[in-house]
C-alpha cells in the first residue's frame, strides 16, 4: 500500500493558473509561487465584494482519539465529490504547523486519495505565512523589552508584561525562561517563555481580519502589558501596529493550491483549536464563497471545540451563515470512545461501538442548538465490519439523522459522491437557520456558562472570585460584548482528557482567563492546556529525510 506522501508524488498536477480557471480566477489575480500555488492579489479579493454568495458545509469530528478521525481527508474527498457531480466548490482549510509536522503527526494535508498538493510544500515552509506571523510576534516582544530599556516611559510593570514569545517548533525547553541575562548592556533580567507560534494572538487576528485596515486596528488593540496602577499598555502604545501590518502584508493574501484532482483548494491560517478558535482565514472563506457555489471548510478536534468555536467565534463575526454540517466519525474512534484500547480495535467489536456511539451523539444533538442540519459521514477503514457500520448508520437515523458511508481515502471523489448528493439536498431544502449559542448581550460568565452546560452538559462552572472578579471588570471596561474561547482537552466533553464518551454530572473547573483583545475573544483556560508541545519520545521527525533521489521521505 503506497503512503500519503508516495501517492502525492505520483499525482499529476496542473499549473495553478490552470486550476484557478475552474473559479473564474483570472491569472493577473494570482501572485504565484512557483507553478504549483499562488496567493490571490488584494485588488481580486476586493473586486469580489458585493457577488452573491454561495453555500458554506463545515466538516468537524466527533471527539477526537489517537485511532485518528480522517476530518481533513474528509473535507478534501467532499469538495472533490461537488466537484465530479457538477457542482462549482472549493474547499477552504488550515495550514499546518512545523511542529506537529515533526513532532506527532507527520503531516496534515489530508491522506490517500483525497489530498491537498503541494504535500511537501504544505506541511513545510509553504509561502511562509507562518514565518511572517513568528516575525511579526518577534518584532513586538523585541519593541517591548527596548521601550523598558531606554526609559519604560509608559510605565511598564515589569511584572506585567503578558506577551510572550514563540517560535514555530516543539520545543518544551522554551515554556518557561530568563531572559536579557549577562548584564546592563543586554536589559533587565525577567521572566518569560515560548508559545508555539499556532497559539499566537497574531495568528488569530490574521484569521479573523477582513483586510490589512482591520488587520491594524486589531493588532494595535493587543494587550501586551500592564502598569503598576493595572491599567494596559498596548501594541499600538508600543507603536509597533505599521511594522508588524507591514510583515503581515503578503500573509494575508490566501494561498490557492490543488487537490489530487485538480480542484481548487484555499489553505490560510492555522490558530490552535483549543487555545484560539481553530479555522482558516476569514478572508480566504469570504473570498471562496463569491468564487464557488459550495464552499467546504473545517473546523479543529470534535464539534464541542471546533464546531462551536466556528459558529459563535468565526460565524458571528465574520457574518457567515452555514447550510450544513458534516459531523465525520471512524469505527475505530466510536470503538476508543466505546473503552476499547488502540491494540485491539482490529478485532469487530459491536459492544463498544454501540457504546461510543453516545459521543457521536452528544454532537449530532449539539449542532442542531445552532440551527444548522447534520448528516454523519462515516470515515472507512478496511478494518470496519458491515455489522459495526450498520450500528452506526441505525443509530444515526435513530437521532434523526443519517450515517453515510465514505471511501474518499481509498477511492478519492468516487468513495463520497452519496454524501455529496446528501450535502446538495439538505441544503436546497432550505431548512437552516442558523444562529450562535448566545447572545452578545449576555455577561461573560453567562457566556461560560452557556457553552458549558449546553455543549459540555457540565452542571456547574467552578470559577473563583478572583476570576469572576477579572470577567466583570473586563466588562466595566468595554469588552463584555465578547466572545468567549474555550480552551480545554480537545479528548473529551469534561476536561478530564480520559473520560470518553458523553460524560454527565461533571463539573468545568476554570483555571484562568486571558483578554484577547485584538483577536476579539476571552480565552476561558479549563484544566491544563499546553501552549508549547514538547516532542514524544519518539517523533516523526526522527523519520523524515532526503531520499537519494533527494526528494523528501516520511513525511507521512
Amino acid at each position: 500500500m503506497k503512503t500519503d506522501i508516495e501517492i502525492a508524488r505520483a499525482a499529476t498536477m496542473k499549473p495553478i493558473a490552470e486550476v484557478a480557471t475552474r473559479l473564474d480566477i483570472p491569472a493577473d489575480a494570482l501572485a504565484q509561487y512557483g507553478n504549483d500555488k499562488a496567493k490571490l492579489t488584494p485588488e481580486f479579493i476586493a473586486s469580489q465584494k458585493g457577488k452573491t454568495d454561495g453555500k458554506l458545509i463545515l466538516v468537524t469530528a466527533v471527539n477526537p482519539t489517537p485511532a485518528g478521525e480522517g476530518k481533513t481527508t474528509t473535507t478534501v474527498g467532499l469538495g472533490d465529490a461537488l466537484n465530479k457531480i457538477g457542482k462549482k466548490a472549493a474547499i477552504c482549510i488550515r495550514e499546518p504547523s512545523l511542529g506537529p509536522c515533526f513532532g506527532m503527526k507527520g503531516g496534515a494535508a489530508g491522506g490517500g486519495f483525497a489530498q491537498v498538493v503541494p504535500m511537501e510544500d504544505i506541511n513545510l515552509h509553504f509561502t511562509g505565512d507562518f514565518h511572517a506571523i513568528t516575525s511579526a510576534h518577534s518584532l513586538l516582544s523585541a519593541m517591548i523589552d527596548n521601550h523598558i530599556y531606554w526609559g519604560n516611559a509608559l510605565e511598564i510593570d515589569q511584572r506585567r508584561v503578558v506577551w510572550k514569545r514563540v517560535v514555530d517548533m516543539n520545543d518544551r525547553a522554551l515554556r518557561q525562561i530568563v531572559g536579557s541575562l549577562g548584564g546592563v548592556a543586554n536589559g533587565f533580567p525577567a521572566e518569560s517563555g515560548f508559545d508555539i507560534t499556532v497559539a499566537s494572538e497574531i495568528m488569530a487576528i490574521l484569521c479573523l481580519a477582513n483586510d490589512l485596515e482591520d488587520l491594524q486596528e486589531r493588532l494595535g488593540n493587543i494587550i501586551v502589558a500592564y502598569r503598576r496602577d493595572k491599567t494596559a499598555v498596548t501594541c499600538r502604545d508600543i507603536k509597533a501596529d505599521g511594522a508588524m501590518t507591514v510583515l503581515l502584508k503578503t500573509a494575508m493574501q490566501p494561498n490557492l493550491v490543488q487537490t489530487l484532482e485538480n480542484n481548487p483548494a484555499f489553505i490560510h491560517g492555522g490558530p490552535f483549536a483549543n487555545i484560539a478558535h481553530g479555522c482558516n482565514s476569514v478572508v480566504a472563506t469570504k473570498t471562496a464563497l463569491k468564487l464557488a457555489d459550495y464552499v467546504v471548510t473545517e473546523a479543529g478536534f470534535g464539534a464541542d471545540l471546533g464546531a462551536e468555536k466556528f459558529f459563535d467565534i468565526k460565524c458571528r463575526k465574520a457574518g457567515l451563515a452555514p447550510e450544513a454540517v458534516v459531523i465525520v466519525a471512524t469505527i475505530r474512534a466510536l470503538k476508543m470512545n466505546g473503552g476499547v484500547e488502540r491494540k485491539e480495535l482490529d478485532a469487530e467489536n459491536l459492544e463498544a461501538v454501540t457504546k461510543g456511539c453516545a459521543n457521536l451523539g452528544r454532537h449530532i444533538e449539539n449542532i442542531r442548538k445552532f440551527g444548522v442540519p447534520a448528516v454523519v459521514a462515516i470515515n472507512h477503514f478496511t478494518t470496519d465490519t458491515d455489522a459495526e457500520v450498520e450500528i452506526v448508520r441505525a443509530y444515526a437515523e435513530s437521532m434523526g439523522s443519517e450515517a453515510i458511508t465514505c471511501r474518499h481515502w481509498a477511492d478519492g471523489s468516487a468513495g463520497t459522491t452519496d454524501l455529496a448528493e446528501r450535502v446538495v439536498d439538505i441544503i436546497d431544502g432550505g431548512v437552516a437557520q442558523f444562529a450562535p449559542l448566545y447572545r452578545d448581550e449576555l455577561s461573560l460568565f453567562e457566556k461560560i456558562e452557556s457553552v458549558a452546560k449546553n455543549i459540555y452538559r457540565a452542571d456547574e462552572v467552578l470559577a473563583d472570585k478572583k476570576i469572576r472578579d477579572q470577567l466583570k471588570q473586563w466588562e466595566a471596561d468595554g469588552f463584555g460584548h465578547l466572545p468567549v474561547c474555550m480552551a480545554k482537552t480537545q479528548y473529551s466533553f469534561s476536561t478530564d482528557p480520559n473520560l470518553r464518551g458523553a460524560p454527565i454530572g461533571h463539573s468545568l473547573p476554570v483555571r484562568e482567563v486571558r483578554l484577547s483583545a485584538g483577536a476579539g475573544f476571552i480565552v476561558v483556560v479549563c484544566g491544563q492546556i499546553m501552549t508549547m508541545p514538547g516532542l514524544p519520545r519518539v517523533p516523526s521527525a526522527e523519520a523524515i529525510g532526503l531520499g537519494d533521489n533527494g526528494e523528501v521521505v516520511g513525511l507521512f
